[in-house]
């Protein structure tokens, strides 16, 4: 039986890493919702649920980090696709300074 401090700081890192993350799959790449579920997925062990991405995409987009347009489907409805800004991109390679001095920090302490 996990312990309810180990569950909740579990779910707080993964809520504090899925911006990093997030923002990483974007970096080259548009995506519509369910394919940036898919690959946060495919390339983590995280599950992501819907109403936890939607939130996190429409803060993203209100900081400037991503942006998204809505692209008409030969059948079917449109799709919501994200991409990063170029601050998205500025502030992620920021992220990603900050992401490897910390894990490098912590790996210094858990050894």
């Amino acid at each position: 039986m996990e312990l309810a401090f180990l569950k909740n700081w579990k779910s707080q890192v993964k809520k504090g890493a899925l911006s990093y993350i997030v923002m990483n799959i974007l970096k080259d790449k548009e995506l519509y919702g369910y394919e940036l579920i898919e690959d946060i997925r495919n390339y983590t062990e995280i599950e992501v649920a819907e109403g936890t991405l939607y939130p996190l995409m429409n803060r993203l987009k209100q900081e400037a980090l991503v942006s998204s347009k809505w692209v008409e489907q030969k059948s079917g409805i449109p799709r919501k696709y994200y991409c990063l800004t170029e601050l998205g991109s500025q502030t992620l390679e920021e992220m990603r300074t900050h992401w490897n001095s910390l894990a490098n920090s912590i790996s210094k302490i858990s050894e």
